[in-house]
């Protein structure tokens, strides 16, 4: 018989956080009532609503930090209503576990709270925030400090761990000393019931022959000036008029990034489209001929798996990245790596390489969507989510004794 299930998410809204509206979605259909507390944002602005059987709670965000103490105080304000949500979704629908999405790693207060109550708390770790912190700020110090001990308190709190690759489970195993049978590889996957090509939105392209696509979150850290900073190499540089990019998102940079557009003269070549979701959202990827992951390479973002490369990968379009080592471990010939400087030229030559070369384009989008097809299969990740379940209620971390063994990865 299903459960009732709290998941509990503070960066973004429901349902524009793919992965966990594909979690909860994969929840409900295997029997569950899946209740979700998040923040309000774009049009997204209801305290409560029914979306697709699930009950969505939302709470204001009246501060959407960029500096170190503006996040820890947009940390306790968000915390404060999630904890008093928490109480409205207990008494109007129950719960019996709760799932807590970082960032941040503070939602194991209210989680631990309702352990005392025997409600198992599964921690889905979807950010490392100690190597986030160094990369955005770059430098450690005290705040760094509090994370990795709010990072190692979360771990030693929850009774199962979600991790979204193999580095991430190790870490939970060796930095957050949990036992490696009781952390999961779910990755973010998409869904091909849900995620495929549609008819594309053309007029993104503005009548030009080549349409770059990002698709993501604009924080400082997402390397999108790195993008504009590229286009600017390909239209003044090179003076190629024929390239469009489109970038579909929103974030802390976004307004920063449309006056750099400005500034360097390519608005007219850069289309910033805010949030997409459903259709419209596979209608800007149906539309692109080139993927693009523009993120620096740095401490962080190499351990991360990244939503759009799946994406990019699953509908066959070719992309071009820094060279990552999580992305290409898991793209490998499906991309093309603009070396580790980091260098918006480098970004641009491999941008033009593949708008020059339909070929090219053809055979790497080719190479994505078969390995997609033969390894990134939703249906394996669902089964990993739902056996992570299943232990959680079966039996918590309390009532067993922790066994240290060695992380294997799928």
């Amino acid at each position: 018989m299903g459960r009732r299930v709290l998941i509990i998410v503070e960066n973004l809204t429901m349902p524009l956080d793919r992965r966990v509206w594909q979690e909860a979605t994969t929840l409900r259909d295997a029997g569950h009532t899946v209740s979700i507390i998040c923040p309000v944002g774009g049009q997204y602005i209801a305290p409560y609503e029914l979306l697709e059987g699930i009950h969505v709670f939302r709470h204001p965000l009246p501060l959407e930090a960029s500096g170190a103490l503006g996040y820890l105080v947009e940390y306790i304000t968000a915390l404060f209503w999630e904890a008093w949500l928490s109480l409205n979704v207990l008494h109007k629908v129950g719960f019996d576990l709760i799932q807590a999405c970082n960032p941040p790693d503070t939602i194991f207060l209210i989680a631990g709270f309702y352990r005392f109550f025997g409600k198992p708390f599964i921690f889905d770790h979807h950010d490392i925030n100690p190597e986030l912190y160094e990369a955005k700020f770059g430098k450690r110090g005290f705040f760094h400090r509090l994370l990795t001990m709010f990072e190692r308190w979360t771990f030693r709190t929850a009774d199962v761990s979600i991790a979204t690759n193999a580095t991430f489970k190790r870490i939970a195993v060796e930095r957050g000393g949990m036992d490696a049978n009781r952390v999961f590889i779910v990755r973010s996957i998409p869904d091909l019931k849900r995620f495929r090509r549609i008819d594309p939105d053309t007029a993104l392209r503005k009548g030009r022959k080549t349409l770059l696509g990002y698709v993501g979150i604009m924080g400082a850290q997402d390397g999108v000036d790195l993008l504009v900073e590229a286009m600017v190499d390909i239209v003044h540089r090179r003076g190629r008029k024929d390239v469009q990019c489109a970038v579909i998102g929103s974030g802390t940079e976004l307004e920063t990034l449309k006056r750099l557009a400005i500034a360097r003269n390519v608005s007219e070549y850069v289309t910033f489209t805010g949030f997409r979701s459903g259709d419209a959202l596979l209608g800007a990827f149906s539309a692109f001929d080139i993927g693009v992951i523009p993120d620096p390479k740095n401490i962080y973002n190499d351990k991360i798996s990244m939503n759009k490369v799946f994406e990019y990968m699953t509908l066959g379009l070719p992309f071009v990245a820094f060279d990552l080592e999580e992305t290409r471990r898991t793209a490998g010939n499906a991309g093309l790596y603009a070396g580790t400087a980091n260098s918006p030229r480098e970004l641009a030559d491999n941008l033009l390489l593949l708008a020059d070369d339909s070929a090219l384009r053809q055979l790497m989008g080719g190479i994505g969507k078969a390995r997609a097809s033969a390894e990134l299969v939703w249906d394996r990740e669902r089964d990993q989510l739902l056996a992570a379940y299943e232990l959680a209620f079966a039996t918590p971390a309390s009532q067993v004794v922790p066994v240290q063994q060695s992380v294997s990865a799928r």
